[in-house]
């Protein structure tokens, strides 16, 4: 996720270093939009248990990617003739699911009946933005993103999301005021951690003494259209 998130800052770098002055005019102002977005989800992570076993827990992932939907409404204020700041939240709704599954050793028994699902995702984010041409645009953004995660099987539900959230992206806007936006990023979550319930009366019981602490990230491709007043 690290690798990811230099490789589009790089690119962000060379793209605003390579725009060409034009006017802002079509891009400010007030806007809202609707998106669809494809995500993929991971966790990498450990088990550990009380006597100090420690292994490391595979991640098999169901459903990594989704199609979710989403809004997004912000504020496009120039900055200059062809800088601009743009100010927004988005919202996306949908879930992306993944299953743990153990590699044996006691740290991770039982660990098969476990899934975890990022669902109800949001950002507000700021967006440098550079007029490439009078309908075309190109910006970095960064943000701060939440979402709840929701855990099924034999452990503790875990606290909700939050993280940081790195994209690039293309705007073009029609002299209607109708724009297309296409956008690709990652968003690195805290840290979660959970714990064993022993309350599952199947072989894969997990015992009290077990705990798992993971570093979920997600990677997005995202579309929208909407409209700028």
């Amino acid at each position: 996720m690290k690798i990811l998130k230099t490789f589009l800052f790089a690119v962000s770098l060379l793209m605003f270093a390579k725009v060409s002055m034009a006017d802002n005019a079509n891009f400010a102002g007030p806007y809202v939009g609707f998106n669809g977005t494809a995500i993929g989800a991971d966790f990498e992570g450990k088990g550990t248990s009380t006597a100090g076993d420690e292994d490391t827990v595979d991640v098999v992932h169901v459903g990594r990617t989704a199609l979710i939907s989403g809004v997004e409404v912000g504020y496009a204020l120039p900055m200059g003739d062809s800088f601009l700041l743009d100010v927004g939240a988005v919202m996306n709704w949908g879930a992306a699911k993944l299953k743990t599954s153990n590699s044996g050793g006691a740290a991770t028994v039982g660990s098969g009946n476990v899934t975890m699902e990022i669902k109800d995702h949001w950002t507000i984010y700021i967006a440098p933005t550079v007029s490439l041409t009078d309908t075309s645009s190109v910006y970095m953004k960064w943000g701060l993103s939440e979402a709840d995660i929701e855990v099924t099987g034999d452990v503790s539900q875990p606290g909700g999301l939050s993280g940081e959230t790195f994209a690039i992206g293309l705007r073009t806007v029609l002299d209607s005021g109708i724009f297309i936006r296409s956008e690709a990023g990652v968003t690195d979550y805290n840290e979660i951690s959970v714990h064993g319930k022993g309350e599952d009366t199947s072989p894969f019981a997990i015992p009290v003494t077990t705990s798992y602490a993971a570093d979920p990230g997600a990677a997005y491709g995202m579309v929208s259209i909407g409209l700028r007043f």
